[in-house]
C-alpha cells in the first residue's frame, strides 16, 4: 500500500489531498468512473457510482483495473464492503443482452436465468415483450427496445445491446485530408464509435468534436441527420463538412426556424425540433421520417426531453453523441446512457492540452466587495432575488474593464446571464453585445468580425456557450451564470481553448461577489473543471491590482 493521495471511505466516496505530487494523476484515473462532488481547496471529495462504473465498463476498463487504481493511489486499503460494491456493479453491465435471431426477431436474453426472471416480471417491463422462448430468452417488441433499456438500467441491469442498426438510404462520403489529417486521438473516437454502433465520445471544447462527426459521416456513409444547438451552429458543422469531405452544397441541407431542407445530410437546430404548434412538436418527425443511417447529437448533455423520448423509438438507428461533458444538470444521464449509449470514448484534458491540441488556460476567480448599500439590498431581498442581485453588482464592469486592459490586444469574450446586466457592460465599455434575440446574418458578421481581428472584444450571452468556433479568443471574463451549471462552465472555458497561433496561453476570469450565493454557486460550477485538474486562483480585487502591477 502506497502512502499516495486517495483515501477511500466505505460509503463509496474517495478523498483526494489535492496537494500530493501525485494528485494530478490520481485524478486522472478516478475521472474514469468517479464523480467530483465536492472541490474546495485542499481536499476534493469523489464518489463511485454505478452509471460512472458501467460508462467506464462499456470504454473497456473492468473491476480489476479499477481496483488496481485505487490500490495504487490509496493511503490506506480499500474496504472490502468498496471491492465488493465495484465487483458486483461492474459485472452487472451485460448480464443482460438484446439480440436479433436469422429471422430477424428482437430477443433479450442471458445466461443467467434468475436474473433475466426478476426482471420480465417487473410490472414495467412486462409489458414490453411479447412471449417467453425459454428460461433464456423472451421476444421483445420492436418498438419497446428504446424503453426497454431505459427500465433495465433503472433495475440496475443495463444491458449489452447488440441488436444492430438498420443501415438507412446510402450517401458515400469521404474525408479529403489535403492539408490536414484526423489526429491520432480523433480517429480513435471514429474507431470505438464505429466499434459500438452508437454512444457518445467525450472530448473537451476545441478538441475538434465535428472532426470526429465527420469522420464517422465517412465511416457510416448513410443518409444522416446532425442535431445542433442553434443556426450557429449548423452553419458552422455545414462549412466544416464542406472543407473536410467530398459532400457538395447540394447534399447538405440546413432545417432551421429560417430554412427548412432535407437533403442526404441534413442539419437542423434543437429549437426547431422542440418548437410547437397548436400545442404539438410539429418538428419532431423529422427524426424518423427519413431512413437515416445516422443521427448526430451535437452538445448531447443539452438534448432536450422531446427528443429523447422519440430517441427511444430510434434504436435501430445509429446514434453519436458528442460532448465535452456528461454532465446533465437534470440529472438525465442515465438516459443517455440508455438512448443515444454509453461513453465510448475520452481523452482526459491535460493531456491534449501537454500535446498542445488544446490551449494551456489559467483559471482565476477574483471575489468583489458589494457596496453597502448593495448589501442592505441583497440582505433584504427574497432567496429567489438573491443571486441576481449579487451576479450583477455594477462593480464588475471596473473590474471587467481592468482586466481587458491589462489583455490589451488579446481576442477577448465577456459572458454572463442576465441581458440587461450584459447590455449595461457593452455600453460602458463601447463593445458589440450577441444575445438570442440579435439576428443570425448580424451574429454571424460579429463573429467573422472577430475572428478576422476587426472586433477586439465581444459581449456575448449564453447563446455562445456551445459550438461557437472563435480560435483566437484567449480571455474569456464571465461575469454571471446559469446557478451553479458544471457544464455551462466547461463550455465557457472551451470558448478560449483553441490553440493559438502565437502558442499564447488563455486565461478564463470569474467575477464573484464575495459572501454572497454568487460565490456558492460559482464554488459548484467549477467542480467539473477541477475535475479536469484546472485550479482556481482565488484573488481579490487588490491582489488582481498587485498581480498587474507585478507583471508590468
Amino acid at each position: 500500500m502506497s502512502f499516495g493521495p486517495l483515501i477511500v471511505q466505505s460509503d463509496n466516496t474517495v478523498l483526494l489531498e489535492t496537494y500530493h505530487p501525485q494528485a494530478g494523476a490520481a485524478r486522472e484515473a478516478l475521472a474514469v468512473f468517479a464523480e467530483l462532488e465536492r472541490a474546495p481547496e485542499h481536499i476534493h471529495t469523489y464518489r463511485i457510482t454505478r452509471l460512472g462504473l458501467w460508462n467506464a465498463r462499456a470504454a473497456g476498463h473492468d473491476a480489476e483495473e479499477i481496483l488496481d487504481t485505487l490500490n495504487s493511489y490509496a493511503k490506506f486499503p480499500i474496504p472490502e464492503a468498496v471491492k465488493n460494491s465495484i465487483c458486483d456493479t461492474v459485472a452487472r453491465y451485460g448480464k443482460l443482452e438484446i439480440v436479433r435471431d436469422a429471422e430477424g426477431a428482437l430477443l433479450i436474453r442471458s445466461d443467467r436465468p434468475d436474473i433475466l426472471r426478476e426482471v420480465v416480471t417487473d410490472k414495467k417491463i412486462a409489458p414490453l415483450l411479447l412471449r417467453e422462448r425459454n428460461e433464456s430468452t423472451y421476444e421483445v417488441s420492436d418498438w419497446a427496445r428504446g424503453e426497454l433499456k431505459q427500465q433495465l438500467l433503472k433495475r440496475g441491469w443495463p444491458a449489452a445491446d447488440h441488436a444492430g442498426y438498420t443501415p438507412g438510404d446510402p450517401h458515400a462520403v469521404a474525408l479529403v485530408e489535403n492539408d490536414w489529417q484526423l489526429r491520432d486521438y480523433q480517429r480513435a473516437a471514429v474507431s470505438a464509435f464505429t466499434r459500438g454502433g452508437s454512444g457518445v465520445v467525450v472530448l473537451p471544447c476545441g478538441a475538434g468534436k465535428t472532426l470526429v462527426g465527420a469522420g464517422a459521416i465517412a465511416e457510416v456513409s448513410a443518409k444522416t441527420l446532425i442535431l445542433v444547438t442553434n443556426t450557429v451552429s449548423a452553419r458552422q458543422w455545414r462549412e466544416e463538412l464542406l472543407r473536410r469531405t467530398d459532400l457538395t452544397p447540394d447534399d447538405i441541407g440546413e432545417y432551421s426556424g429560417e430554412v427548412k431542407e432535407i437533403k442526404p445530410v441534413t442539419i437542423a437546430t434543437y429549437q426547431i425540433l422542440t418548437a410547437k404548434r397548436g400545442g404539438n412538436y410539429a418538428h419532431l418527425s423529422l427524426l424518423s421520417v427519413e431512413n437515416w443511417g445516422l443521427i448526430i447529437y451535437d452538445e448531447v448533455h443539452l438534448l432536450p426531453a422531446p427528443v429523447f423520448k422519440l430517441t427511444a423509438e430510434l434504436q435501430a438507428r445509429r446514434r453519436l453523441g458528442l460532448t465535452a461533458t456528461l454532465v446533465r444538470e437534470d440529472g438525465r444521464e442515465g438516459d443517455v446512457f440508455s438512448l443515444i449509449g454509453p461513453k465510448r470514448f475520452d481523452v482526459p484534458w491535460h493531456e491534449l492540452t501537454a500535446a498542445g491540441f488544446i490551449a494551456p488556460a489559467t483559471c482565476f476567480e477574483v471575489r468583489i466587495d458589494l457596496d453597502a448599500d448593495t448589501r442592505m439590498q441583497y440582505a433584504a431581498a427574497e432567496d429567489r432575488e438573491r443571486y441576481r442581485i449579487a451576479s450583477t453588482a455594477r462593480q464588475k464592469i471596473d473590474i471587467a474593464r481592468e482586466i481587458l486592459a491589462h489583455h490589451d490586444g488579446e481576442q477577448s469574450l465577456i459572458i454572463g446571464q442576465y441581458i440587461d446586466q450584459l447590455e449595461q457592460i457593452a455600453e460602458a465599455l463601447d463593445v458589440p453585445l450577441i444575445t438570442g434575440q440579435t439576428p443570425t446574418s448580424d451574429r454571424e458578421e460579429l463573429f467573422a468580425a472577430f475572428r478576422a481581428g476587426r472586433v477586439q472584444t465581444l459581449v456575448v450571452s449564453k447563446v455562445a456557450n456551445f459550438s461557437i468556433d472563435l480560435p483566437e479568443a484567449s480571455v474569456a471574463i464571465q461575469i454571471s451564470g446559469s446557478y451553479g451549471s458544471r457544464q455551462e462552465e466547461a463550455q465557457r472555458l472551451g470558448r478560449i481553448l483553441r490553440p493559438k497561433s502565437d502558442g499564447k496561453q488563455a486565461h478564463f476570469y470569474t467575477l464573484v461577489t464575495r459572501d454572497t450565493v454568487d460565490q456558492d454557486f460559482a464554488q459548484n460550477r467549477q467542480r467539473f473543471l477541477a475535475e479536469q485538474g484546472y485550479a482556481y486562483e482565488l484573488l481579490t480585487v487588490q491582489d488582481l491590482a498587485a498581480k498587474y502591477s507585478a507583471d508590468s
